[in-house]
Order: C-alpha cells, then structure tokens, then sequence
C-alpha cells in the first residue's frame, strides 16, 4: 500500500489498454465512462466476466471489442461462478498475475446472481467483482430491480404501483461474508476512484466494488448530467462513498453538511411524480442508512474528511 502510486491525470490518459475504436453505450453512460476509468487501472493482465447487461452491448459484438481485452460473455446469473472457475484454471497452470474481473450491473448482482455471488465470496475465490449500478434492469426497458430507490419510477413501477421497499443494502450484505474487501466509487470523483481500483487490484481474495452509474435514458435526465448527478448524490449521502476491510473496519468519506438533495431529485424524471410523502420517505431511507454507517465508521475508528484523512 506504501507502492507510489501514479497520478489520476497521468493514469487516465496513458495508453494501457488500446480500443478498438469506440463503443456501443449510449451518451452519458456512467457505466461506461466507469469501465474505462478501471481498465486503465487494470492494465493488459485481465480478463472479463460480463453478464447479460448493458455493458454486454457495449463492449460490441464478437470479434470486435471495445474492451481491447480477453473477456467472456455468460449467463445473467453466473458472473462469479464463471470468474472463479476461470481464476481456478490460471492457478492450476501458476498464472496468479492475471486479474479475473466479473463486471455485472445491479440486476445481475443484487436479484439474479445474488446467490453466486454470495457462494464466491463465501469461498474467498480470488476475483473481483464490480457492480455498476445504475438501479434498475436498464438493458431490457428500465424494469425494477432490488437497487431501485423506493417509489422511483420503472417500467415496471410506475406511479400507480410504486415499489415499497427501499433499495437493497448490498454493502452490508457483502459485509457479513467477511471478505477481505469492499469499496464504493462513483465516476465523480476520479481519485478515490482511481485509489480504490488500485489497491482492490493488488489484495488477494474476494473483493467487491460497488459503482454508482448514472443512465441519461433509464434514469431519465440529460446526458450533460452524469457526472453532475454522480456528484450530487455523494454529497448529498445518497450514494455513501467507503471502504471495508475484512467486514468489519469500516471507512466511511464523512459529509458533515449534506447539499444538493433536491436537485439530484430534479434533475431526473423519473421522480417527478413524487408527493411530499414520498420525498420525505426518500430522504429518511437515505438517513436511515447513513447513520448506520457513520456509527459503523465511527466505532471502527474510519470516520475521514472529504479529503481522505481521518477526522480527529
């Protein structure tokens, strides 16, 4: 962890890994602009493991890869299962500096796969597993999925049969297997980012980042917006920005003054229909895990400013 470590300006413009001329998202995809960020982290020794999501599309159609390296496209549920039996096979031929990567959305993380995933962890096999989440089943029509936030507007949720549950705590789901690492980033804020991929890169075991994606067309908001809305819900405690180590130290990036709520609420459509009830419901969910997390953090000793030092 002492290892100099190169600047995000340097890292996110150096030549690590050549494409193969563009991709297939749509504009403003934080999925996207995610991706790219972590293979420049990632470097050439790596290999996908992509699900039926959106990232299957964009990644482009065989031969042709936007990725620029080896990756497997497999069924909706067996993202980890297919990691670990591809990491099982370079171990066996004492390949270990190969990094095996399932990149999965939150459909195929928090509903479809969950049980893999938890069975992988459970094992400690030595992958990483990335969750873009952009909440909802975005590649199929915009269908509710478990990282939909309560009463958020789906295809499949729509005002008149609004969902009644808050979104899925993955995190903490992660946490009780005790796996030796678990982080949130958002495309916001590239250092952290940057900082997080690298030392996930470096830790054997199991370990789990979770990526907070906006989606222009899913999410319903301008394509001029991503990293805007990206932003606003980290300052606003929406999208929680962590890091857990061994599930049970937490680091938690404290925001002492939380702004902007109400504009990460307008700026996407797809909660203009929301009542004074339903913003108030909104914003306790929010609270209501932020201050488990803060007493978590702070029990363990990883409360930190803005700025990543920990808070006297």
């Amino acid at each position: 962890m002492n290892e100099p470590q190169a600047q995000t300006t340097e890292l996110l413009t150096a030549d690590h890994c050549k494409t193969s001329g563009g991709h297939l998202a749509c504009q403003g995809c934080g999925g996207a602009l995610s991706l790219r960020m972590a293979l420049q982290v990632f470097g050439k020794e790596c290999v996908f493991v992509i699900p039926a999501c959106c990232m299957a599309v964009i990644d482009g159609p065989f031969p042709v890869s936007s990725l620029g390296v080896p990756l497997m496209h497999i069924a909706f549920g067996a993202t980890a299962p297919t990691a670990s039996g591809i990491r099982a096979g370079f171990a066996a031929q004492g390949k270990d500096e190969i990094l095996v990567v399932g990149w999965a959305g939150d459909g195929a993380t928090f509903d479809i796969g969950l049980g893999a995933v938890s069975a992988a962890a459970d094992r400690n096999d030595d992958i990483l597993y990335v969750c873009y989440d952009n909440e909802a089943y975005m590649n199929t029509g915009v269908q509710q999925s478990g990282a939909t936030p309560r009463a958020a507007w789906t295809s499949t949720s729509p005002r008149q049969a609004p969902k009644y549950a808050a979104k899925k705590d993955i995190i903490s789901i992660m946490a009780a297997h005790r796996i030796p690492y678990i982080a949130s980033v958002s495309p916001s804020h590239p250092d952290d980012f940057v900082r997080k991929f690298q030392l996930a890169k470096k830790i054997k075991g199991f370990r789990f980042i979770h990526i907070f994606s906006p989606c222009p067309p899913g999410q319903r908001f301008e394509e001029r917006n991503t990293i805007k809305i990206a932003r606003k819900a980290v300052e606003s405690r929406v999208f929680p920005l962590l890091e857990i180590y061994n599930g049970k130290k937490l680091t938690l990036q404290d925001i002492p003054d939380p702004q902007g709520l109400e504009e990460y609420i307008k700026l996407q459509r797809r909660f203009d229909h929301f009542s004074t009830e339903d913003r108030k419901q909104f914003e306790s969910d929010i609270n209501t895990h932020w201050h488990e997390l803060h007493d978590w953090a702070i029990q363990s000793g990883g409360l930190t400013g803005e700025n990543g030092k920990r808070n006297s």
